[in-house]
């Protein structure tokens, strides 16, 4: 409004100079100069204002919109709300299912013997890779074979073994069965950077995504993903006492569960096709003997074929 007075009181000026004559050409010139640059001044304050005014009716419709769309965040809130509470009761059956079995009393068969006999004989000849708790049917896949330091990439023993045991799960007398895979550390903390940026930010991740990269290994073997529930413990489920280096390589596992139930759906045989693997057992080098692993070990381990699976990513 000032420039607008401005403009309005210097072409009163120039009107008034031009009927009494008083000034010369060149003033008047200027003038007029003055005139014509205030006049466009106030065109584009004009201009700016316009845009301003459409500025803010545009952010109150905006405000507009997200208030009338409240309600279809709330269906949203709920629905995300629900699914959690879901997923939460899957969590609380998988973990009332686990506490079950490992409750089981000794001696009380849980598997056919003849499932039970090849369990046996299957980890007889992995002693270094499996234990086999045939009282409450578990087998336990030591940590510090299966697994490199530090990570959830499993190692070539670990494919060949779990190929293996692939075999006997789907085997006539053991293919219904549900599986529960589990994944156990120790108390150590994870604090090795590398051991980090592969998304194992502390021993909840690791551990579960060692049990999902054993769960992923039985369903590229074929064995139904139906029957698979995977979680992790951290170092919440200890077997031994973690005050020793022994106790907790007990504790770094990763156990699969088979339950004496059968999977609710018609399909047994998965139909994933397994993958290739470019891997000689027989040409495998001996694992060594009483190998002190840490996950947060630096350092290669040596006689140790590595897999090409990729590393799980960052969640």
């Amino acid at each position: 409004m000032a420039r607008t007075h401005q403009v309005v009181a210097l072409a009163a000026a120039i009107s008034l100079f031009s009927l009494t004559g008083c000034v010369s050409q060149e003033k008047y010139n200027a003038l007029k100069l003055d005139r014509d640059r205030y006049a466009e001044q106030l065109g584009q304050a004009q201009t700016e204002s316009s845009a301003a005014r459409s500025e803010a009716e545009a952010y109150k419709n905006q405000i507009a919109a997200l208030m009338n769309g409240a309600g279809g965040k709330d269906g949203m809130i709920g629905n995300l709300s629900s699914q959690n509470a879901e997923l939460q009761k899957q969590l609380d059956e998988i973990n009332r299912r686990y506490a079950e079995a490992l409750n089981r009393q000794p001696g009380s068969g849980p598997l056919p013997a003849e499932v039970s006999n090849a369990l046996a004989d299957f980890a007889r000849q992995n002693p270094d890779l499996v234990d086999f708790d045939s009282a409450r049917g578990i087998v336990k896949f030591k940590s510090d074979v299966t697994f490199s330091p530090g990570s959830a990439e499993l190692t070539g023993p670990a494919l060949t073994a779990i190929s293996r045991f692939s075999q006997i799960l789907n085997s006539g007398a053991a293919s219904g069965y549900e599986l529960i895979v589990a994944g156990h550390t120790d108390n150590t903390n994870v604090v090795n950077p590398a051991t980090k940026a592969q998304g194992h930010k502390d021993n909840w991740y690791l551990s579960a995504h060692r049990a999902i990269s054993v769960g992923e290994c039985l369903m590229s073997d074929r064995v139904n993903s139906q029957r698979i529930a995977v979680t992790g413990y951290a170092d919440q489920r200890p077997i031994a006492s973690n005050a020793t280096d022994a106790g907790k390589s007990q504790n770094r596992r990763v156990e699969v569960l088979i339950l004496p139930t059968t999977v609710r759906s018609n399909s047994v045989a998965s139909n994933i096709p397994a993958p290739t693997r470019a891997i000689n057992k027989d040409s495998m080098p001996a694992q060594p003997a009483k190998m002190r692993i840490n996950k947060d070990t630096p350092a290669v381990v040596p006689n140790i074929q590595r897999t090409n699976r990729p590393a799980l990513p960052n969640k």
